[in-house]
């Protein structure tokens, strides 16, 4: 099936991703200088940490979520006039839910983030394994949007291991893959 085909067979999928990015502000557009940097951390669990304390308030974090860049591997939160550099652990966004649908013997798995952006995993949203230092295990990533990151928690993760493994382990290299939109993702070796 073409690309444009699977388009309209998920449509209201496709659609309900493009509604979860309609009301971001143009970031994209926004070019201040550097104003420095702020005591904010984004943890490996998703968590917003400012001097130390976690931010509680989910609108607070979906505020800072949507001013958020990353230039050259540097995460900021811009506005039209400030640009503030924070840290970030593993990933900015954090995936807390995925769902599958199977339509025509095509699966599309669709993710969603603590901030609620909605992510169809296909050829513009690819999911990826990589370890972020030596030291650490190999961690399952998908882009969000624009260049932004998302860690896929530990739950959604084996969530997908089992919906993958309904499908063939490829038997030369026994990496074990998810396919949505038509494109494979390895998850790894078994």
């Amino acid at each position: 099936m073409t690309s444009t085909s699977l388009d309209s067979l998920f449509s209201d999928l496709l659609t309900s991703q493009q509604q979860s990015f309609a009301t971001l502000p143009p970031v994209h557009l926004w070019k201040p200088e550097l104003s420095g940097d702020i005591d904010i951390v984004v943890d490996r669990e998703g968590r917003w940490i400012h001097e130390g304390g976690e931010i509680k308030r989910p609108a607070l974090v979906k505020l800072f979520a949507s001013i958020l860049v990353r230039e050259e591997g540097v995460y900021f939160l811009v506005t039209p006039v400030e640009k503030w550099r924070i840290r970030v652990d593993a990933a900015p966004l954090f995936v807390i839910a995925a769902e599958r649908e199977i339509r025509d013997g095509y699966q599309t798995i669709k993710l969603t983030t603590r901030t609620d952006d909605a992510v169809v995993l296909g050829s513009n949203h690819p999911l990826w394994i990589e370890s972020i230092n030596a030291s650490q295990e190999p961690l399952p990533f998908v882009m969000v949007r624009g260049n932004l990151p998302g860690l896929l928690s530990r739950n959604v993760f084996y969530q997908l291991v089992e919906w993958a493994a309904d499908e063939a382990v490829e038997p030369v290299t026994g990496e074990l893959f998810i396919s949505s939109m038509g494109e494979r993702f390895s998850l790894g070796q078994i």
